[in-house]
């Protein structure tokens, strides 16, 4: 099914028909992905006297409670509320779900004991082009990465300089298959996510970090169509379904 989509007062044309999902399920154990030092989810039935909520166990539903963190255990979409002291919600500051987006794969550069992506790279993989969103995949793009336990191991972050590079090129959505934009252990000082943000001045609470995405090798690096679509939870953080969407080669000569 093609779909003729208006945006920024321009027609594309998008393949419904061939959607390509991102995200990371929250699944239930320890081989589910995790970080910042915390237990792995939980998703079990509820056990009431002596009702348990599984059909296997004779109920007449299947009937669960899930245990987890948005921010630890699944792919994530985060406002400034945060790292603010007044905890904005992504279920009201994401009103827009369909954006133009660039997928771009990074080698991360070393740097001491980090492994970093910088203004450079980025520069050079947008170059002049303007975009809403982009999705940052790292290599090695390892299928791991829907397993890995982050926690302890210092992984690839933003260096300050690429977010404001991000937020100065007028980048609202940026995707990331990492834990954090951030360094893990900084002190608290989030330079990356408080750069993108912007802050030290104009709050942009219509800007948006995900990260925990997982772009599978298939995917070329090029301009999509992303959907970004949350949970409807008042919470700083949701856990998030983004999905790309072709665009037909006909529109794609004219980005």
């Amino acid at each position: 099914m093609i779909a003729e989509i208006k945006y920024n007062s321009r027609k594309y044309s998008i393949d419904l028909t061939n959607p390509t999902d991102i995200s990371i399920p929250l699944r239930d154990g320890k081989d589910n992905v995790n970080a910042w030092y915390i237990d792995a989810p939980k998703i079990f039935p509820v056990a009431s006297d002596d009702w348990v909520g599984s059909v296997k166990e004779g109920a007449d539903v299947n009937f669960n409670n899930i245990h987890f963190n948005p921010h630890s255990h699944c792919t994530h979409t985060e406002t400034a509320g945060h790292i603010t002291e007044t905890v904005h919600s992504i279920n009201k500051h994401l009103n827009q779900f369909f954006f133009l987006a660039e997928v771009v794969t990074i080698p991360p550069e070393n740097i001491g004991e980090d492994f970093v992506i910088t203004k450079r790279q980025l520069q050079f993989s947008l170059g002049n082009k303007k975009r809403d969103a982009i999705i940052i995949r790292t290599l090695p793009n390892l299928s791991d990465k829907k397993n890995m336990q982050y926690s302890n191991t210092n992984p690839t972050y933003l260096l300050e300089e690429a977010a404001i590079y991000l937020k100065e090129k007028g980048i609202k959505h940026l995707l990331v298959d990492l834990p954090s934009v951030d360094k893990e252990k900084d002190e608290g000082k989030l330079l990356s996510h408080n750069a993108f943000w912007n802050t030290a001045g104009k709050l942009r609470l219509d800007a948006t970090i995900t990260e925990f995405i997982y772009v599978p090798n298939s995917v070329k690096d090029g301009t999509y169509f992303l959907n970004l679509m949350v949970a409807a939870i008042e919470n700083d953080a949701s856990p998030s379904k983004p999905v790309l969407y072709q665009i037909l080669p006909k529109n794609e000569e004219k980005l």
